[in-house]
């Protein structure tokens, strides 16, 4: 499988005009290689050429029979350091190994740091750096069967937490008690650690997206905003549900039924061809239809696997067509200041046919009493 993968994305480098990609610990190391590593102040970076079938490793030397066990399809060359010894050596050794190249090398652009920028360039000063994320998410983003079904089994157990919390949730309890609570459901649920600290906002502070859970106590007429995820395999799930305690404000109430005919608009608008932001458009203007627009204040969603955050991401001015075994979330939300917010968070396949969610707990207003 991961020699498949880093063939795909040979072909993808030589078609946009690279030489070589260099890759840091995270999520593509994973997808390409079979590899989690650690990030850490130590520099670790694979760097992979289009026309050599060996991929080189700079890496601390108790690193490498790591590497080696994991990935034995791959016959690395191997630049290692001690601690103590300076980094530059095993760089400007591999940067020999390369031949002094005037290569062009595209580096992850939202993983690569200042470090290993700093010390490739200094081992390859006639290289050319891109900072691309470009051919690695469109390999990325279109997930097979395997991943797929890692990514159902994460938002399944997603709606059974957010059953059993339910269950626990009462008036008085503060958004930090209700946190601890959540994530010790989704530890128990056997979630490889989480995608995201989970967000529990009650109330006005719910008008912030992305408030952290506070000292406030839950109270009556309080609309309570929960956003967590699961991760399964390594695959991420990421839901929200809204839910009252006792009866809400009557524009709270308005608002969180316009957000659910926005999340229904968008999972219509989502099929194959469609464009990315025709998903957007779609749950926008249900939301602007009935006068909240300026309410509205992030994209409608963003792509799910590896990453919690990964393409394709649900915003306009994204032309790119959706496709079949595309995984992303359907997120409207609507969020009024000094009063409240809501948001119902989906995740979603692209099939043949159109779209199918992933997270089945109920969209209807749920009340508890307050």
């Amino acid at each position: 499988m991961f020699a498949t993968r880093v063939t795909r994305l040979k072909q993808h480098l030589h078609d946009e005009g690279f030489s070589h990609a260099a890759l840091v610990p995270g999520p593509n190391l994973r997808y390409f290689f079979g590899l989690s590593l650690h990030l850490s102040e130590r520099p670790i970076v694979v760097i992979l050429s289009v026309e050599d079938e060996r991929p080189l490793l700079i890496a601390p030397s108790f690193e490498i029979g790591k590497v080696e066990a994991s990935a034995p399809a791959f016959a690395w060359r191997v630049y290692g350091y001690r601690d103590g010894q300076p980094f530059e050596s095993a760089f400007h050794d591999a940067a020999r190994a390369l031949g002094g190249t005037r290569a062009r090398i595209a580096v992850e652009a939202t993983r690569f740091r200042a470090l290993e920028w700093s010390l490739l360039t200094r081992a390859l000063p006639h290289a050319e750096l891109v900072a691309t994320d470009a051919p690695f998410a469109a390999l990325r983003q279109v997930k097979d069967e395997h991943e797929i079904a890692a990514l159902r089994e994460a938002a399944r157990r997603a709606d059974e937490v957010l059953r059993a919390l339910l269950e626990m949730l009462r008036p008085g309890m503060t958004e930090q008690q209700v946190a601890r609570k959540l994530l010790g459901l989704i530890l128990d649920a056997e979630s490889e650690g989480v995608p995201f600290m989970p967000l529990v906002q009650s109330g006005p502070t719910a008008a912030n997206p992305h408030a952290e859970a506070g000292a406030r106590t839950l109270q009556s007429g309080d609309l309570v905003l929960l956003d967590f995820g699961l991760c399964i395999r390594g695959y991420m799930s990421d839901i929200t549900r809204t839910i009252a305690l006792g009866e809400p404000l009557p524009e709270l109430r308005q608002a969180y039924e316009v957000v659910k005919a926005a999340n229904e608009a968008a999972c219509a608008a989502a099929k194959p061809g469609a464009r990315a932001e025709e998903v957007d458009r779609a749950a926008r203007a249900v939301i602007e239809q009935a006068g909240f627009g300026n309410y509205f204040t992030h994209r409608t969603g963003h792509g799910l696997g590896l990453e919690g955050h990964e393409a394709p991401y649900i915003v306009a001015g994204n032309t790119a067509p959706l496709q079949p075994g595309m995984v992303f979330t359907i997120e409207p939300g609507i969020y009024l200041p000094g009063m409240g917010g809501v948001r119902i968070e989906d995740d979603v396949v692209i099939t043949q046919e159109g779209c199918e969610r992933l997270t089945t707990f109920p969209r209807e207003l749920l009340f508890l009493p307050g």
